[in-house]
């Protein structure tokens, strides 16, 4: 799981295994989410949450995992007094901001994260992270430490595929 966090003007970010490390044969399905709550309690008292909105997973396993795991970040906003706000933004968004292309691959937003934003995430989900990030801040109305942040090209839309889907052909 990636994280960003935007304090004080300053920026920090990193990725997290919640999954089951090799050595400790006897944890339950379960404990991942007690990892995850006991990160979400060790780190400072946010203001906003913000999370990568998944409308498609890759299979029931993945599915069961986002559910849960938006279930124990939303219950922990909930209980914080007061409550912490917390929304989701779709992953198409997110890459899209980073690269002008809703469908960007891994690659191209870790390339995006080292080039624009001069953060070298560990892995995909950092980059994702500092990139949703970029979202909250700019939303705010805030600057991004060291200026702004550029858009992305428009991604060029192919006109040979609009024309196939409207039973046409082009020369």
């Amino acid at each position: 799981m990636g994280w960003a966090m935007w304090k004080s003007g300053e920026v920090t970010s990193g990725s997290i295994d919640l999954t089951r490390r090799r050595g400790k044969r006897f944890d339950g399905p379960g404990m991942k989410f007690v990892r995850f709550d006991r990160w979400l309690r060790s780190m400072p008292q946010p203001s906003l949450i913000s999370f990568e909105e998944v409308r498609r997973h890759r299979g029931v396993d993945a599915a069961h995992a986002y559910g849960g795991y938006l279930s124990h970040l939303t219950a922990f906003c909930d209980v914080q007094d007061p409550q912490i706000p917390y929304e989701g933004v779709g992953v198409g968004a997110i890459k899209k901001r980073a690269t002008g292309n809703g469908t960007a691959s891994k690659e191209m937003m870790v390339d995006a994260c080292c080039g624009k934003l001069g953060i070298i995430p560990v892995d995909d989900n950092e980059a994702d992270a500092a990139w949703l990030l970029v979202l909250m801040v700019e939303a705010e109305g805030r600057e991004w430490p060291g200026g702004p942040v550029e858009q992305p090209p428009e991604k060029l839309k192919s006109v040979k595929k609009k024309a196939k889907r409207k039973g046409k052909t082009t020369s």
